[in-house]
């Protein structure tokens, strides 16, 4: 089952749910909060790592510190 990030129109709120393909399509998963059925995806710009050189920026580097494991 895939993971979705969805909003709802009606209460405001964003969230991140485990749901199947057909579930999705067929507008059969609630909202948590208000028990709407008109959920949207959110849509979000994956993470980018540049690979080479000394100049790797990492989302994470507060929690990695120097020793970054996805500077690799």
């Amino acid at each position: 089952m895939p993971k979705y990030d969805l909003h709802c129109p009606k209460c405001n709120r964003e969230y991140n749910i485990w749901a199947s393909m057909t579930d999705k399509s067929e507008k059969r998963i609630p909202c948590p909060d208000c028990g709407s059925f008109e959920l949207e995806t959110v849509f979000k710009a994956a993470p980018a790592y540049v690979k080479g050189g000394k100049a790797v920026s990492c989302p994470q580097r507060a929690s990695c510190g120097t020793a970054c494991p996805h500077a690799g």
